[in-house]
């Protein structure tokens, strides 16, 4: 691939997509397709021709925008909001990912006869729903304040997640050539290390670092930060045989738990549309139509799969979780279609196999396509079922459900209890402390094995010995937060088993009780210890050099240990929390703002299709927007991306100068 070359692909690409984009706007139509549409418009199968140069131009731009795509994804996730709906998301995401990555691996192996590497990148490709997709048709419905709603954009959030991991697994599979018992546990298991590490360490020292970067008052900095941060994040899960999609999702999930995260999305949002285009348009300059017509049993069989087996997992994991049938119906019609992540996985493959005819990437798109057109009528017809359903079931499944509901509700409270509450947050701290032992102990052991003779000899000659300290000195810090983790499990376990009474037999049971999970905890982490240190341990006396600098900075320095070790759980926890302290300053302001001017847009505004960052409302009038009225419900905290209508109602606040100057950018005259 010559630089001429990609700049020329790269250019046509752009051009076409900015066209598109102009062009569906206008016509109010999925810019999704039209952008695939046009990929297929251009592909050498379509005209037996292409005006593109080099078809290696065509995977960098479509890696390119995988990043993009997963990195902004991450940016928007909204751990307070899965928190709140775990009960049903989670269960439902779990089922639907599990069963779906089985139908499809089940449909490969037996039905089209292909291998099992290739059988599990179709299960992964049929697991997920398009987010973006049904945000934007519930919002269109004027559906956003009905109860699934919410249920169906958590649960296709959390399927995202699930998906991200299973992509790096298939990943890793299809690398090491095999699906045998050991190579899916190990791949799953450094999955497990490499997200757990990257999130948090990420969430240690990011959040705190982009916060600096952004009190300069620099947007260029902060923008190249971040991403600087997102693509050495990618290169590392690359290099770990996982997708970038991993590495990309994961630090935008970083930059979502910082205090500057509304700042983030504006400055990275017109980078995320510029290479999501790219990214659709590249797979439609791989579809070949011939293909998927050749294929149309198959795409049908598959999208029938789809469509079924989603719809009974969402429904049946719903009702599960306690939801009324109505809204379980409905979260089942809702979330049976595959999307964007289909495409990342199909082309994922094809770069895998070097092979982008492969009958997976023609199967696997053609159902993504036709279960995507069908998901808008699918969601407008739940709202019918779910009320046919509520009438047709038998009075007695009612009854048993609704008991089932109110069972399930005193679990719920019981689990609230402080002392279940503080079980789970120890053992949380316990298990993150575990995990980054292990990943300290895995960046140690490659780094020794990388050739430095290039770089100094001497230090070559006693890498081992470097990194052998390094990691110990790197987990010391983690010794006395295992130690205060030990006593509060221990607590938590003492009021669970034994209450909190004091008569003398009480007291001395909870003596015993602290003193075996103390012990059990403490025997864990030496244990995990003396494994870390096996692990990466020098041979001959270099060992003894390197025991010696461990004990004697651990002496000296073990003030400065857990005085580390306190600022890293701070930093943690402060990045956990950056939503809540974002929403409480938000209504701090709220009370502190003047009253808003209200502001109707009329059918002839030139701002209807465009959205607070293409109109740039701010730079232009100073006029802030902070609420808009739609069809009788009022959209709060309204972001860059909010695109006008005709007929919407505008609540902005500003001085008088200012509500003039954006009316007269909206063309309103009155």
């Amino acid at each position: 691939m010559t630089e001429g070359a990609f700049f020329q692909d790269l250019a046509l690409v752009m051009a076409v997509a900015g066209l598109v984009a102009a062009l569906f706007s206008r016509m109010r139509w999925p810019k999704v397709l039209g952008y695939i549409g046009a990929g297929v418009l251009l592909n050498k199968y379509t005209w037996g021709g292409s005006l593109l140069v080099d078809s290696q131009s065509i995977n960098t731009i479509a890696q390119l925008g995988v990043v993009f795509l997963m990195f902004s994804m991450g940016l928007s996730f909204s751990a307070k909001d899965m928190k709140k709906l775990r009960g049903v998301a989670v269960p439902s995401a779990v089922i639907d990912t599990i069963v779906m990555i089985w139908l499809g691996y089940t449909v490969g192996t037996r039905v089209f006869g292909w291998s099992l590497v290739q059988s599990v990148f179709l299960g992964v490709a049929m697991c997920d729903s398009a987010t973006t997709l049904l945000a934007k048709v519930i919002d269109e419905a004027g559906w956003g304040s009905r109860p699934f709603a919410k249920y169906v954009l958590g649960t296709s959030l959390c399927e995202d997640i699930i998906c991200v991991g299973a992509i790096a697994v298939a990943t890793g599979l299809a690398n090491g050539g095999g699906m045998s018992a050991g190579a899916f546990a190990a791949s799953l298991g450094w999955l497990a290390v490499f997200f757990l590490a990257v999130v948090v360490i990420g969430l240690v020292h990011v959040p705190r670092l982009l916060v600096s970067v952004a009190s300069r008052r620099d947007d260029e900095a902060l923008a190249l930060a971040l991403l600087g941060i997102c693509f050495f994040v990618s290169f590392l899960a690359y290099r770990f045989n996982f997708s970038l999609a991993l590495g990309a999702f994961l630090v935008g999930f970083l930059g979502a738990s910082s205090d500057v995260r509304e700042r983030l999305a504006v400055l990275v949002d017109p980078l995320k549309s510029m290479f999501s285009a790219m990214f659709f348009v590249s797979i439609g300059l791989l579809v070949d139509p011939a293909a998927l017509w050749a294929h149309g049993g198959a795409i049908l069989v598959v999208s029938l799969v789809v469509v079924l087996g989603k719809l009974f997992n969402n429904t049946f994991a719903s009702l599960l979780s306690g939801v009324d049938v109505k809204t379980s119906v409905q979260n089942g019609f809702s979330l049976a279609q595959v999307g964007e992540f289909a495409f990342m996985v199909a082309i994922l493959y094809a770069q895998l196999v070097d092979d982008p005819s492969n009958p997976m990437f023609p199967i696997a798109v053609g159902a993504s396509l036709l279960t995507t057109l069908l998901n808008p009528l699918m969601i407008r017809m739940s709202d019918r079922v779910g009320d046919f359903a509520e009438r047709a079931l038998p009075v007695r499944f009612k009854s048993v459900h609704e008991a089932y509901r109110a069972w399930l509700a005193k679990i719920g409270a019981s689990e609230g209890s402080p002392a279940f509450r503080k079980l789970k947050a120890e053992v949380f701290r316990l298990g993150v402390y575990a995990v980054l032992m292990i990943a300290v102990a895995t960046m140690c052991t490659l780094l020794t094995h990388v050739n430095y003779n290039g770089v100094s000899p001497f230090f070559a000659s006693y890498a081992h010995v470097f990194f052998f300290v390094l990691a110990h000195l790197l987990c010391l810090p983690l010794l006395p937060l295992g130690v205060s983790a030990s006593r509060g499990l221990a607590d938590a376990v003492c009021v669970m088993l034994c209450g909190e009474g004091t008569s003398r037999w009480q007291v001395s049971v909870q003596q015993v009780v602290r003193a075996v999970v103390s012990f059990a905890v403490l025997a864990f982490l030496f244990v995990e210890w003396a494994m870390v240190s096996v692990s990466i341990a020098p041979r001959g006396p270099t060992l003894w050099v390197g025991i010696g600098v461990i004990v004697l900075v651990g002496i000296i320095g073990w003030r400065r240990f857990v005085k580390a070790g306190s600022r890293a759980t701070k930093r943690f926890h402060d990045a956990l929390t950056a939503e809540e302290r974002r929403e409480s300053l938000a209504r701090t302001m709220e009370l502190a703002v003047p009253a808003g001017v209200e502001i109707a847009l009329p059918a002839t505004s030139p701002a209807i299709g465009g959205t607070v960052v293409s109109l740039n409302i701010r730079a232009k009038t100073g006029a802030s927007v902070v609420s808009v009225m739609r069809g009788g419900v009022v959209a709060r905290n309204v972001g860059p991306e909010w695109e006008f209508r005709g007929g919407d109602t505008i609540v902005a606040i500003g001085n008088h100068a200012q509500i003039a100057a954006l009316k007269d950018l909206l063309g309103v005259t009155s």
